[in-house]
């Protein structure tokens, strides 16, 4: 009867030891596919933000801004993957397409309003409202929305303010050129902020059912 506890015992020891081993192997996967995914939407971001773009320049200096498609990818890495991977993919992505293209001054200023937009809409979208379980259609479709235009209304005022004091007192622009270059930023911020809450919207919401058919959607 001895023998037989101690072979029940080994038995439950070598069932918890593979379940453990299964578990990890399973949070290493999950891991190496969410930074995979993250990767993606950077190089996305990248792409809408060096290709996809109108350069607006500040008439009479060398200072532009743009309408881009760069805070689309931003704002769909975050609604995918969460505030953190979703703002780090934004931030990165962005970044080198600045660090790339002639707006190369404004990169230190781009990782960080990248990275708070993609933690503003994760915030909203998957600690508030929990997106990623499984709810109605209409409430995926009105938390997508929400969460996408918080992240872009933050954008739309930090923008153009943050820009002006880091062009003025960090690089020295004059203050004539730097309130021309905010004005204009406002302007191009709000149309990007409306393209971005439109199209990352309808992209996650197409990509949802996919993702999860094809066992590749995160829950968070």
């Amino acid at each position: 009867m001895c023998h037989c506890l101690l072979q029940g015992k080994g038995r439950l020891v070598v069932i918890q030891v593979d379940q453990l081993i299964l578990a990890v192997a399973h949070a290493k996967l999950l891991h190496v596919r969410k930074l995979a995914q993250a990767g993606l939407l950077a190089a996305l971001c990248y792409i809408g933000f060096a290709f996809i773009k109108v350069d607006m320049p500040v008439p009479g200096s060398l200072e532009k801004t743009a309408f881009h498609f760069g805070n689309v990818f931003c704002v769909l890495a975050a609604l995918l993957l969460g505030g953190y991977w979703g703002g780090l993919a934004g931030a990165v992505g962005m970044t080198i397409a600045d660090l790339t293209t002639a707006y190369v001054t404004s990169a230190p200023k781009t990782f960080l309003l990248k990275l708070c937009i993609g933690l503003i809409v994760g915030l909203v979208a998957h600690k508030i409202f929990h997106l990623s379980k499984e709810h109605p259609k209409k409430y995926i479709t009105g938390v997508t929305i929400l969460a996408s235009a918080c992240g872009m209304a933050f954008n739309v005022v930090a923008d153009p303010l943050v820009g002006y004091f880091y062009k003025m007192y960090l690089l020295g622009v004059p203050q004539d050129i730097s309130k021309a270059l905010a004005k204009i930023s406002t302007m191009t911020t709000s149309v990007n902020a409306v393209t971005a809450v439109v199209c990352a919207s309808i992209i996650y919401l197409a990509l949802r059912p996919a993702l999860k058919k094809a066992g590749l959607f995160h829950e968070i």
